[in-house]
């Protein structure tokens, strides 16, 4: 490996390390943060639910704007606006600040996540993608490794405020120094246009469907969410026949692989996301752990993550990307369904297994699908292949938040979780894994026929 190529994975990595390292270590710091602003569970969900539906409706537009003004250039844009914004969660003084400064850190993940990938894509050739990513995916899971184990630490210490301006202020650091360590600037296209329409359009279907599925159950969110889908459906048809969409939809006409390797990463983060919340949540509330006890506890699954994600990828570049993404799959769905059964008093001796079989399997799942995924599409779509992948997780993650937020609102309400309500919220915990177990077969067929089908 080249140093330029060395010095672009290395920035790739510390951004990639920092962003989802302030997600798992915030799950942490909710109990806190439920005290000094008086929340809800239900709340609670919306600190990192505003955060991914924002990134989820913006990503796919920024992909689009990063191909015509640069993406080194919306990187960087990103990575400050992400940095700036950590900094300033930790100054918030209500619930309501808090949400708005996640909403615009958002906004900068969103440009993160839409050219990250598609920077990596073309500065490695294709035998050495399956490395790269396998690298990049690692540098994520071992974020979600240390992230519980440094944020309960930082928070048990340092507060709450500590989980935002820690990365925060490294991310700001980080932003002088991109223009130093990336020097190569991806423009792919020739045209200006903008589909502001399609843009328009898409954010406006992926908010309804998003928001409204968290909401639910109710009369509004229903009505939301089947909004969300005729959105969806007329956002299709209008895109498909564009000569400059905003995003390729034809891709998922022509293309099988690139379909179902989409498909099965959404259900992969469905599934898997809301495991970390809801754990935090009944690691601190129900059995009474102290943030730095929960941490060390979670770190389990985290570290088996990372440690399959960096095999994975070089396995990528030697065997069938696919099946192993579909064992990835298939162990989520050992781990999950171990989860359902779960009680009051099951010893942790018994709950980390289960972590541990869902690190495995999300870490054998992440790279090869995603190399799947960026293999699968021609250069000229590779901004759109790299905003697909975002997309699939950021929604895939927000879909998973909302199934926990709707099954603790189907429960435990608005209550904030006491000893009376530690049995409302085992139910919404069994619901929960049920349904996330289900997306998860789901996910492993698709990876299955994907499989058949290369």
């Amino acid at each position: 490996m080249t140093s330029k190529k060395s010095t672009v994975l290395f920035t790739l990595c510390l951004t990639s390390f920092l962003v989802p390292y302030m997600g798992s270590s915030l799950n942490l710091a909710l109990p806190e943060i439920a005290a000094a602003f008086g929340l809800d569970a239900k709340k609670l969900g919306w600190i990192n639910s505003a955060f991914l539906i924002t990134a989820a409706v913006c990503q796919v537009p920024f992909a689009k704007i990063a191909d015509l003004i640069g993406r080194k250039r919306m990187f960087l844009c990103g990575v400050a606006l992400f940095g700036i914004f950590s900094v300033a969660c930790a100054f918030s003084w209500n619930f309501v600040s808090l949400v708005i400064f996640r909403i615009f850190s958002a906004l900068g993940g969103a440009m993160i996540f839409g050219t990250n990938l598609a920077i990596l894509s073309a500065t490695f050739e294709h035998n050495e993608r399956g490395k790269a990513m396998g690298t990049l995916s690692s540098v994520v899971y071992l974020a979600l490794a240390v992230g519980p184990f440094l944020g309960g630490i930082s928070t048990h210490y340092l507060g709450w405020e500590s989980v935002f301006y820690i990365p925060g202020i490294i991310l700001i650091a980080q932003a002088f120094s991109i223009p130093v360590f990336i020097k190569e600037e991806w423009i792919e296209q020739s045209s200006k246009r903008f589909d502001k329409r399609g843009s328009l359009l898409y954010g406006i279907a992926l908010f309804c469907l998003v928001f409204g599925f968290s909401e639910l159950p109710g009369l509004e969110a229903t009505v939301l969410v089947f909004t969300g889908i005729l959105l969806i459906f007329l956002f299709y048809n209008y895109e498909k026949n564009k000569n400059d969409p905003v995003f390729q939809v034809r891709l998922f006409e022509s293309n099988r692989v690139f379909t179902l390797a989409s498909l099965a990463a959404f259900f992969s983060y469905a599934a898997v996301t809301a495991v970390f919340f809801m754990a935090s949540l009944y690691l601190q509330f129900v059995r009474g752990f102290d943030a730095r006890s929960a941490g060390l506890i979670l770190i389990s699954s985290a570290v088996v993550q990372s440690i399959a994600a960096f095999y994975a990828g070089r396995l990528a570049d030697k065997f069938e990307s696919s099946k192993i993404a579909m064992l990835g799959m298939g162990l989520c769905v050992i781990g999950l369904s171990g989860l359902i059964f779960t009680g009051m008093e099951t010893s942790i001796f018994i709950i980390i297994p289960m972590l541990l079989f869902l690190g495995l399997g999300s870490g054998l799942f992440s790279s090869p699908n995603t190399k799947v995924i960026m293999g699968s599409v021609k250069r000229k779509h590779i901004s759109q292949a790299t905003a697909t992948v975002g997309t699939m997780r950021l929604t895939g993650q927000a879909f998973s938040m909302g199934i926990a937020m709707m099954s603790i609102s189907l429960f435990v309400g608005d209550s904030q979780i006491t000893a009376e309500k530690f049995g409302d919220f085992m139910q919404s915990w069994r619901l929960t894994f049920a349904i996330c177990a289900v997306l998860c077969i789901v996910g492993t067929y698709a990876s299955s026929v994907n499989a058949k089908g290369r």
